[in-house]
Parts: C-alpha cells; structure tokens; sequence
C-alpha cells in the first residue's frame, strides 16, 4: 500500500470503529417510495386537474394539457398564467399566437363546405377545429387520430393544419372518436404519456406488471416493487446502479456492448495455476482460489499468492495509470484505453459471474438446511442466519460489481485514490464473507456473523460517501 494510502487506515481499521457505524437513519439508500395501482394515479391526475381548474378559468382538458407539458408543476403553471394567461397558452401550443380571421359560428352556419383534405362537401355542422380555427370534416379527423393513435402518438397529437403545431386535447379526440378500441388505445397511451411526463412517478420495468412508483424526491435510488420483487433505479428505471450515476452506467452499458467481442476472450471461466500452470475452472462466486492439484493459494483476478493478498488487494483492485501516456503515440494510447477498459471490464463482468454461481450456492445451502431440519438437527429459525449471510453476500457483491464503471470513469485525483481504497476493503471483506459460506460447515457462527457485519459496513460506508443521487 503507497503512504497516501495510510491516511485511510484509521478511518477503516477495524469492525470496531465508531465512524464505521451507519445508524439506520443515515442509511445512503434510504428512499421513501410507494407503489400505486393504476386507479391509484388516475385519482392522482384528477387532483392535479381539479386544482389547476379551480385556480385558472380553463376546461379541464386543457389544464391536463398544461400539466402534461410543464412535467405537472401546478404552481409554476398558475404563477405563468399569472404573468401573462395568452404567452403561456401559445407556448404551451394551446393557442395560436395569431388568432384565426374566420369565425367559427360562420363556418359552422354554411349549408355546404368543401373539406380541404379529402374535398367532399358537408354541412357546416360536420367540421371541427382548435383555437387555431383549421377546419377539417370530423372523418378526416377521426383518419387522422387513428393514424396516430396506431404510431403510438395521442398527448402529442397535433393539428391537421399545413405548419400548425397545435396540440389536440383529450375531449377534443374523444368527441370524434367513436370506435370503442380506438378510444381505448388513446386512453392508455396518453396515460402512459401522462406516467412518463410526471417527474415523481415510475413504471416498474417487471414484465407485465402494472404498478406505478411514486417517491416525492425523483432520485436515483434502490426502488423493490411491492408486487412482482423487481429492483431497479428510480431515476432512470434501469438496474440498481448504485455508487455510480445514471448517465455513467448508461455510457458503461453501451461501450460494454459496443466492446463485448474485444472483452470476452479475456472473461473466460478458466485459468492456469499461477504454481503448477494446472488449467482451474472457477465454479464459485469467491475469488480466493486453492489449486486442487497442488493446493496453492491465489487470487484469481490478479493470480498472486492469497496468503500475502490480503495487504495488497489495493492494488488487485486499482488500475496503475501510465503517467506519461499523454506523450505517448495515437496507437500507443489506443492499446493503453483498451488495457484500461478491459482491467475494468474484467472485474465487472468477474463479479456478475460470481454472484450467478453464489446463487447456485445460496440453493445448496437451503437445501442442506432441509436436511438438518428434517434429520432434527435444529429448526430453521437456527440456521436462518446461513440464508442470512447469503443474502447479504449478493447485497454486497452486487455493489462491488457496480463500483467498477464508478471507478473507470473517475478522473485520477484524490478522491479516487479514497474511493479506489474504500473498493479494496469492500472487496477484501466479500471475498473473507464468501469463503466462510462457501465452507458454512466448519465455519463457526459468530465468525461468519461477525464477518457479515463488517461487509455491510463496508460496502454501507462506501455508499454514504460516494453515492450521486
């Protein structure tokens, strides 16, 4: 370990450390939320549009309107209206900003109108339009929707006029719409539209499940669905990311699968004994490996002697920047860029892998718990804490595999040196959590729990330091 590194050794040196204690109320993924059925947030958008109706002297099609386009601030839109009612319906695509010449009661009163889309002529009292006062048969209008509606466009919907970019509100459509499953489809879509627009609510991505999240503070937190389980980011509705950032896993995920065929020959599942070059093949999700050949102890990311590892995960964990790179030829940066990306890629797609074999082992220890109980050797409350220690070692593998996009995309400073450091001792206590479950049998209880609370509060003091929401 270099001496900067040192400085960190009194803020993490034991289990007993008072600063390593995280008091519930300062969990870092702490996130109120809650899940709503779809008549739970239909009640919600009526509220909305039953307040701004009552505040301004506009039709409740329109104020959904105006909700929908201002992310479904009220205050902002009462305060705008406020300021200037006919500025805020312009841009707001309500109303033209050039009122129309023609009267409606002189379209509406003719006995004979030729529709300018399709050129029939029809009673007056057959033509439609918005504020913008473009006329259209309601056929033409009805063909137009069903376009639409069919492309998945509704709260977008706009005006038939050549250049109007007025919107159509809700009771305007569903005045012309008169096939039942048409009107179905444009009330679904517009409220998914609705959902998505609304900075305090979420779809679950769980397949085929309905629920709505809502979190009065739209941050990129931990959200578990109450009805299908699924675990995934408010912010951005992808996969739990945590410690790195929304648009950093989205950049990460993209180079991933922009580089798969550059990074795989270097994910394989075997490798040689670092001793006797036997070929190993990794079938557990711990990273501290004994050769069953000659019984050597290594570390499989970095094949170094285990016994000694323990003092250098540090540097198993930290990519060693070239510091004169810049100087370097284009190609020579080139292969520096990949050999970075592909140290990080390694070790993510490591501890994916890791936590699917750690899975096939949380089976196994469920089933050994079957066993026991049924041969009377203790009841499952008293081995619960196995499936405990399970569980907790996915929680904690599942933030270190997240750490690694952080890490790469940190720009070399002080603050990295810390978070690269806090990462080593995460990773350092997963893999000591990891062999004593691997090995439950002979592991003395109150050292596997004793490890388990010193993982959690790694990885939870890791998170309360580096976690961007």
């Amino acid at each position: 370990m270099e001496e900067d590194d040192a400085d960190y050794e009194d803020y993490y040196n034991t289990s007993e450390d008072p600063e390593m204690e995280v008091p519930q109320e300062e969990d870092p993924e702490q996130f109120d939320f809650e899940c709503l059925a779809t008549e739970d947030v239909e009640r919600l958008f009526n509220e909305c549009v039953e307040g701004v109706c009552a505040a301004l002297p506009v039709k409740p099609s329109l104020a959904k309107l105006l909700l929908h386009t201002h992310a479904w601030n009220a205050k902002e839109i009462t305060v705008l209206y406020t300021a200037g009612a006919s500025k805020l319906l312009v841009d707001s695509r309500i109303k033209p900003a050039n009122p129309p010449q023609t009267e409606a009661q002189s379209v509406r009163g003719c006995k004979s109108v030729s529709c300018s889309v399709c050129l029939l002529y029809y009673i007056g009292e057959h033509f439609r339009a918005l504020a913008c006062g473009h006329y259209f048969c309601k056929e033409c209008w009805s063909t137009h929707f069903e376009i639409q509606i069919n492309q998945g466009i509704t709260t977008m919907m706009e005006c038939m006029g050549q250049g109007c970019s007025l919107l159509v509100p809700e009771d305007f459509v569903l005045s012309i719409l008169n096939k039942a499953i048409l009107r179905e489809k444009y009330q679904k879509f517009s409220f998914s539209d609705y959902v998505k627009s609304h900075p305090e609510l979420r779809f679950c991505p769980g397949t085929n499940c309905s629920t709505i999240v809502l979190a009065k503070e739209p941050q990129s937190k931990r959200v578990t669905c109450k009805y299908c389980k699924v675990v995934f980011c408010f912010k951005c509705g992808s996969d739990y990311h945590a410690p790195t950032d929304c648009d950093t896993i989205k950049k990460w995920l993209t180079k991933c699968a922009d580089d798969s065929e550059t990074a795989n020959y270097i994910s394989a599942n075997t490798k040689d004994c670092p001793k006797c070059s036997i070929c190993i093949e990794k079938n557990g999700g711990c990273n501290h490996m004994q050769c069953y050949s000659c019984k050597f102890d290594f570390c499989w990311m970095c094949l170094l002697d285990w016994n000694s590892h323990g003092s250098e995960y540090y540097e198993c964990s930290r990519y060693k920047e070239n510091p004169n790179i810049a100087n370097e030829s284009a190609h020579a940066q080139a292969r520096e860029a990949l050999k970075k990306y592909l140290f990080y890629f390694e070790r993510w797609e490591n501890h994916a892998r890791s936590l699917r074999l750690e899975e096939q082992t949380h089976q196994k220890i469920i089933d050994r718990i079957n066993e026991k109980v049924m041969a009377s050797e203790g009841t499952w409350i008293d081995w619960q804490y196995l499936r405990n220690a399970a569980s907790l070692l996915a929680k904690c593998r599942y933030t270190l595999q997240y750490t690694y996009p952080f890490a790469y995309y940190m720009e070399t400073g002080p603050r990295k040196a810390l978070f690269e450091y806090q990462q080593a001792q995460l990773e350092a206590e997963i893999e000591n959590l990891s062999w004593k479950i691997e090995r439950a049998e002979t592991t003395d209880r109150g050292e596997l729990e004793n490890q388990m609370d010193v993982a959690e509060k790694r990885r939870t003091t890791l998170l309360k330091d580096f976690l961007a929401v």
